[in-house]
């Protein structure tokens, strides 16, 4: 079973969000994700001052068998990057709503957190 946390918003791509003060979000991929992907070998990610919109990819995860896109869950700039996983990418793997946070975006909008899915509607959208 996957560690699907109550307090982050989720995306139907298995993106997670935490919102802290000041409209800043940090975005991740899911603790089900990494699962799927299996070894997270490389992460590449936007620069500070990139700007996306909601649904937009950002960035890609290479992991041992796969490369997948990531998705903005929200829109907003980056202001900030995990420089740690350049060096060790299975942080990914071994936390992922920790050390294996990738972006934090400052919101264009702050309500647009309410339209993600919450923990129980994305561990439905799981199958858990």
């Amino acid at each position: 079973m996957s560690n699907v946390p109550d307090d982050l918003r989720y995306t139907t791509e298995h993106e997670y969000v935490r919102t802290g003060g000041e409209g800043i979000a940090t975005v991740g991929i899911t603790d089900y994700a990494q699962g799927e992907l299996g070894d997270v070998v490389y992460v590449s990610l936007p620069k500070v001052g990139d700007t996306f919109d909601a649904n937009q990819p950002f960035g890609t995860i290479e992991a041992v068998k796969a490369v997948s896109e990531l998705y903005s869950p929200v829109a907003g700039e980056i202001i900030e990057v995990n420089g740690a996983l350049d060096a060790d990418p299975a942080a990914v793997n071994r936390d992922p709503y920790t050390d294996g946070w990738m972006v934090k975006i400052r919101l264009d909008d702050r309500g647009a957190i309410d339209s993600l899915l919450d923990a129980g509607g994305y561990r439905k959208h799981i199958g858990e």
